[in-house]
């Protein structure tokens, strides 16, 4: 063989060799199905509840849709819930600034204190979940 042939095969095998490391750290990067199944779950929308306009007419994925059939972007988009009113959030600030004027004041033990500290936050992580259920009803 020829100086030539000698370094075209060298060249080949080469060649092959960065191939299959190529395939093999490649083939490393597989994900299982259930990996998959994680990461989908991970990126998809989240679920929009939509209530129906003030006309008793339901509109589907909130866009009411024109008589062509398109949606029409003119509407106005409704609340998912009923918010809170600034009367309701002027109370509930003037019960947790009492609440804190009443510790700093002495009036109320530490334990009291944390109790209704306690309260407030399974109140906050629960009231979601049972305002959602009472919607669904």
């Amino acid at each position: 063989m020829t100086k030539n042939g000698i370094r075209r095969i060298a060249t080949f095998n080469r060649t092959a060799l960065i191939c299959a490391a190529a395939a093999m750290a490649l083939a490393g990067c597989n994900l299982t199905a259930e990996q998959k199944a994680a990461a989908a779950a991970k990126r998809a929308a989240p679920t929009a509840v939509v209530m129906p306009t003030t006309k008793g007419e339901a509109v589907e994925g909130g866009l009411a849709k024109s008589p062509d059939g398109y949606p029409n972007f003119g509407a106005p988009l409704t609340a998912a819930n009923v918010q809170m009113s600034d009367e309701q959030a002027a109370e509930l600030q003037h019960q947790l600034t009492a609440l804190a004027a009443r510790r700093k004041a002495g009036t109320i033990s530490e334990a009291e204190y944390q109790a209704k500290v306690t309260e407030m936050r399974r109140l906050a992580a629960e009231h979601g979940t049972d305002t959602l259920s009472e919607i669904s009803k």
